[in-house]
C-alpha cells in the first residue's frame, strides 16, 4: 500500500483544465491601464500642462521688461514669501527697480518705489483706486465711504473735513491729555510693583484705542462698550495683512475680523444715535460725533446732512482703522528714538519745561502743542526713520501707462511704495539717522521736497486725519516726558522689524517706566 501511493504521488500531475485556467488569470499591474484609463490620463495631463505653460506666457507677456523672476512659480508665486514678509524682502524687491514685478496666486502685481511712480499711483484716481488688501471691504464694508471714488468721494471727503479743523482739535486735546495722564499714572503704579522691563506693544495700542474711542464718540460710549473693542480689534489688525486666506470661514482671520466690526458697529451706532440727541439738547460738543453733529445744524453749513446713524458708525469705525495701528507703531517707535537717543530727549524735555512753565500737571492745550515745534519736528523724524505705513495697494481700473514703455494691465495690483521716498539721500541727507533739525530749516531739502515725505499718502486719498494722528503722538510723548523717565532694554530684534499691518520692533520694544526725578 506504501508503495502504491508512493507511485501515485511521484507520477501526479497538474490536471490539465487546472493549468489552462491559472495560465490566464490576469495579474494586477501599477504599469497597465485600460485604453479608455490611458487615454484621461493623457488628457489631464496634456491639460495641466498646458494650463502651467499659459500661466508662464502671461506672466511673461505682463511683466515685460520689468525686474521679476523669469518664471513664476506655478499657481502660488510669491504666496510663501508674503506670508511672512520681512524689510530686507521689501528692500530686495524696491531696489530691483523703480517698477517692478510679482505675481501671488495669479494676482499679477506691479511694485512701484520711486516718488515719481508712487505719486502718479497715488494721484491717477482714473486709473487706479486704492483697495487696502483683499479682505479690506469684507471687512470695512463695501459701502464703506473709504472704497468710493471720484466726485461722490470728493463731495463725502469734504464734510469730513470739518471734523479736523482747529475748532475740532482743540477740543479733542483735552479729550487726549486727560486720557493719556491716565494712562501715563497706571503704567508707573505697575512699574511701581514690577520694575522689570515690559513690551509696550499693547500697552501703546491700548492707550491709542481708548484715546480714539473717547475723541471720536465723547461721553456717548460707555467704558464696558470700549474695552469690548479694545480687546477685539487685534482680530482685525491680523486681518489686514497683505495677504490672508481670502473666505471669511468660522475660524478663519477675517471671520474673526468681521465678528469684530459687527461689535463695534453696534456700539459705534449707539453712540451716533446718543449724540445727535445730546446736541438736540443744547449740549456743548465733547466728541468728534457732536462737533459733527453740530456743524451740520449751523446755519453757513451747505454740505449734506442727512447721515444715518450706521452711517455715522461706519466713518468712525473706519477713523478707527486708519488710526489706530499706525498711530500706535509712530507712538512706540516715538518712545524707542527718544529713549536712544539722549541727546534728542534733552531737547524736547527742555522745550516742555518752557511751555508748561516748569508745570507737569499744566493741561496741554492746542496753542501749546503750536509752541513746541522741536517735539512736533521730532515726531515728524521719527515717522519718516520708521514710516508706520510703508505702502497702500491700489487696484488698476484699465491699462495704466505709468511710464513711457510700460503699461499696467487692468486688473492688476499696483503698489506705490513711500519707504524710498522718505529715505532718498539727496533730499534727507543720512536718511537712516534721526535728526530732528532736519525739520527746523524752512529753506532746508526736506522743507523744500513736501512731495517726498509721503508718511500719509498723497492725492484725493491721502490720510484725512494726518493732523490729528500727529498730534497725539506728540502729546503723549509731551506728557510722558513731563511725568516719568524710561529706559529702553535692547535685544537683538529691537531694530528688527515685524510687519503686521504697520510696522512694528521685533521685540515689542523693551521699557521699564519710573516717576520722573525733579530737582
Amino acid at each position: 500500500m506504501a508503495s502504491a501511493l508512493r507511485d501515485r504521488s511521484a507520477s501526479a500531475s497538474i490536471p490539465s483544465f487546472t493549468a489552462d485556467t491559472l495560465g490566464h488569470i490576469p495579474v494586477p499591474s501599477l504599469f497597465t491601464v485600460s485604453p479608455q484609463t490611458a487615454a484621461w490620463l493623457w488628457t489631464t495631463l496634456a491639460v495641466v500642462a498646458g494650463l502651467l505653460v499659459l500661466e508662464q506666457s502671461v506672466w511673461r507677456y505682463k511683466k515685460r521688461h520689468l525686474p521679476g523672476d523669469s518664471w513664476t512659480i506655478p499657481i502660488i508665486g510669491k504666496f510663501a514669501d508674503s506670508m511672512k514678509p520681512t524689510m530686507e524682502g521689501y528692500m530686495r524687491q524696491w531696489n530691483s527697480g523703480a517698477l517692478s514685478a510679482i505675481s501671488v496666486f495669479n494676482i499679477f502685481i506691479v511694485m512701484a518705489s520711486s516718488n515719481d511712480f508712487s505719486r502718479k499711483i497715488l494721484n491717477s484716481p482714473s486709473y487706479a483706486e486704492p483697495c487696502l488688501v483683499h479682505s479690506a471691504k469684507q471687512i470695512l464694508r463695501p459701502d464703506n465711504w473709504v472704497f468710493l471714488t471720484g466726485k461722490v468721494h470728493v463731495e463725502y471727503r469734504k464734510v469730513l473735513n470739518t471734523l479736523f479743523t482747529r475748532k475740532a482739535l482743540g477740543i479733542y486735546t483735552h479729550v487726549q491729555d486727560l486720557i493719556t495722564r491716565k494712562y501715563i499714572k497706571q503704567w508707573l503704579a505697575d512699574a511701581a510693583k514690577d520694575p522689570s522691563a515690559k513690551p509696550i506693544m499693547m500697552t501703546c495700542r491700548d492707550l491709542n484705542m481708548e484715546t480714539s474711542l473717547k475723541v471720536f464718540c465723547g461721553p456717548h460710549i460707555d467704558d464696558v462698550a470700549a474695552r469690548e473693542i479694545a480687546d477685539r480689534y487685534w482680530d482685525i489688525t491680523v486681518a489686514l495683512e497683505l495677504v490672508n486666506f481670502p473666505l471669511a470661514l468660522p475660524g478663519t482671520k477675517v471671520y474673526r475680523a468681521i465678528q469684530c466690526r459687527k461689535i463695534a458697529l453696534k456700539h459705534l451706532e449707539n453712540a451716533a444715535a446718543k449724540s445727535k440727541q445730546a446736541m438736540a439738547a443744547g449740549k456743548e460738543p465733547e466728541g468728534m460725533l457732536d462737533h459733527w453733529v453740530r456743524t451740520m445744524s449751523e446755519p453757513g453749513y451747505k454740505g449734506r446732512k442727512d447721515f444715518s446713524d450706521l452711517e455715522m458708525a461706519m466713518v468712525v469705525f473706519s477713523f478707527l482703522f486708519a488710526s489706530q495701528d499706525a498711530m500706535s507703531s509712530g507712538l512706540i517707535y516715538g518712545f524707542q528714538h527718544l529713549a536712544d537717543h539722549p541727546e534728542i530727549y534733552r531737547k524736547v524735555l527742555e522745550e516742555q519745561e518752557r511751555v508748561r512753565g516748569g508745570d507737569p500737571d499744566r493741561p496741554l492745550t492746542l496753542e501749546m502743542l503750536d509752541d513746541m515745534p522741536y517735539l512736533r519736528a521730532f515726531v515728524r523724524e521719527s515717522m519718516r526713520v520708521k514710516p508706520p505705513v510703508t505702502m497702500v495697494p491700489y487696484k488698476t481700473l484699465k491699462a495704466f501707462p505709468i511710464s513711457d514703455d510700460y503699461t499696467v494691465p487692468a486688473g492688476s495690483m499696483v503698489i506705490p511704495s513711500f519707504y524710498n521716498s522718505l529715505h532718498d539721500p539727496e533730499v534727507f541727507p543720512a536718511p537712516d539717522e534721526l535728526r530732528p533739525e532736519r525739520w527746523l530749516d524752512p529753506n532746508g531739502s526736506a522743507n523744500q521736497n513736501p512731495k517726498n515725505y509721503l508718511v500719509f499718502g498723497s492725492g484725493p486719498h491721502k490720510c484725512i486725519g494726518l493732523e490729528y494722528a500727529m498730534m497725539n503722538i506728540a502729546l503723549v510723548l509731551a506728557d510722558a516726558v513731563m511725568l516719568m523717565d524710561w529706559e529702553h532694554v535692547k535685544t537683538e530684534k529691537s531694530d528688527k522689524v515685524q510687519i503686521i499691518a504697520t510696522l512694528f520692533p521685533q521685540d515689542g520694544c523693551l521699557m521699564k517706566f519710573r516717576p520722573r526725578t525733579r530737582a
